[in-house]
């Protein structure tokens, strides 16, 4: 594992998506829906330990969050990986995209590959740390519920 560089006095302002959406299959994040990257290297994917005060903390997931008016799901990604976890958006080779959709809510997984491996940055208060994490032994770790439902077949499409 690769363990993550950090700043602790890293915060970012919130905006008008950065809320609660209430419906008949429960509560997420984002008005606009929310986007996350998953980012691999050769036999390894960059996995984030989410702080213990947030939804499902100390659980492992990826960089995502919520998007904004008019983004698109890849660069809601991009976005926030770079934002959270440093992820230079230029070395990203988006694969493919997995997508779950509630109609009131969605959350799509961009999965995508870098050339090299970079040392990921703790970019805000959400992680707190970020490591690249064999992908065998990603099942393992005590991983964040939704991602560990999707994690079968994000493994699949990663080949």
């Amino acid at each position: 594992m690769t363990r993550a560089t950090h700043d602790p006095s890293a915060r970012r302002p919130r905006g008008p998506e950065d809320v609660w959406v209430d419906g008949p299959d429960g509560r997420f994040w984002g008005s606009f829906g929310a986007a996350g990257l998953l980012v691999a290297h050769d036999d390894a994917v960059l996995l984030q330990l989410r702080a213990e005060w947030s939804h499902f903390g100390g659980t492992w997931g990826i960089p995502g969050g919520a998007r904004k008016s008019g983004e698109t799901a890849e660069q809601a990604a991009l976005r926030e990986a770079d934002e959270e976890a440093g992820v230079p958006p230029e070395s990203v080779r988006v694969l493919d995209e997995l997508v779950f959709d509630l109609g009131y809510w969605s959350y799509t997984t961009v999965l995508a590959r870098v050339g090299e491996r970079f040392t990921p940055i703790v970019g805000d208060a959400e992680s707190l740390r970020l490591d690249w994490v064999d992908i065998a032994a990603v099942d393992a770790l005590p991983l964040h519920p939704s991602f560990a439902a999707s994690w079968p077949e994000l493994r699949r499409r990663l080949g």
